[in-house]
């Protein structure tokens, strides 16, 4: 009898228990599209775009329009919109030289500008006495508008070139002095008690100290004058001639191609845009992202 018993217990135990399944887990999570932050940057913008070009469309096809629609200015530019390279010589030339001789007397003008207002931006900030006797100098010279410093450039120059390169410093510079001024005279006093503490002077202050406290200003004014810079030899080419996309515009303007000037301007805005990211980029590089951007 114990025999039989003990039997059917060993099977009882060898027969398995069921147990509850266990409850399945969470899904996860689907991993973010890469795409998604691009098409959200992208898609605004884009869509917006086409939204004024359907509406210039509409506005700019009625009987009394004085403006091409867009549709009349590819058809007009094509040949300008699709080949910038072209060069006939002297000034039948495709966008791209008249944009590049711009960027060209930019480049000069304002590298002029940034050296020299950084230099009296330092000044200024660190000289009580600078600031008392250039401050009304350069407030009252700072709002005199770019082309009337343009007669007396060209009659001291005598040339279209030195003339427009001095017209794009003299229109930049004033923004870099402010904010280098400015951003001088904000270097915290922590930095300034511990440069005494360690006995730093002279240029190894102003390397080490100065500098980089006033960077993100500094950066500020060279976006603003950069900005400055562009509208200034546009207005500029206007009246001196040569190959500049100032002169190709009113050039376009003499011969009434208004869909030459439309695309023109475009390149403008976007070599405009393209100028301010990059010195933007260039801050936040030398900042490490202290400049604004």
């Amino acid at each position: 009898m114990n025999a039989i018993v003990k039997t059917k217990a060993e099977a009882a135990a060898s027969v398995p228990v069921a147990r509850p399944a266990a409850a399945p887990g969470p899904a996860p999570l689907p991993k973010p599209s890469r795409l998604m932050p691009v098409l959200a940057r992208v898609a605004p913008p884009l869509l917006v775009l086409a939204v004024l070009l359907v509406l210039w469309e509409v506005a700019a096809s009625g009987p009394g329009a004085t403006l091409p629609p867009p549709s009349r200015v590819w058809a007009d530019a094509h040949d300008l919109i699709v080949d910038p390279f072209y060069d006939r010589g002297g000034l039948d030339k495709g966008l791209f030289w008249h944009l590049l001789a711009s960027l060209q007397r930019v480049a000069m003008g304002f590298t002029l500008s940034a050296v020299v207002g950084v230099a009296l931006g330092m000044l200024i900030g660190t000289s009580a006495f600078a600031m008392r006797g250039l401050d009304p100098i350069f407030q009252v010279l700072r709002t005199v508008p770019p082309l009337a410093w343009l007669p007396l450039s060209l009659a001291a120059f005598r040339e279209a070139q030195p003339s427009a390169i001095f017209v794009i410093f003299i229109t930049a510079v004033w923004p870099v002095i402010i904010n280098t001024a400015v951003g001088v005279r904000n270097v915290p006093q922590d930095y300034r008690n511990v440069a005494a503490v360690i006995q730093l002077r002279g240029f190894g202050y102003f390397a080490r100290i100065v500098m980089p406290a006033a960077a993100p200003y500094i950066f500020t004014g060279l976006r603003i004058g950069i900005g400055l810079s562009w509208l200034a030899i546009i207005a500029a080419e206007m009246l001196i001639g040569g190959v500049g996309i100032g002169f190709f515009v009113w050039d376009a303007w003499n011969s009434s191609n208004l869909s030459d000037i439309i695309v023109a301007l475009i390149y403008v805005g976007l070599v405009g845009f393209m100028l301010d990211r990059l010195v933007a980029l260039a801050g936040h590089i030398v900042t490490r992202g202290t400049a604004a951007s």
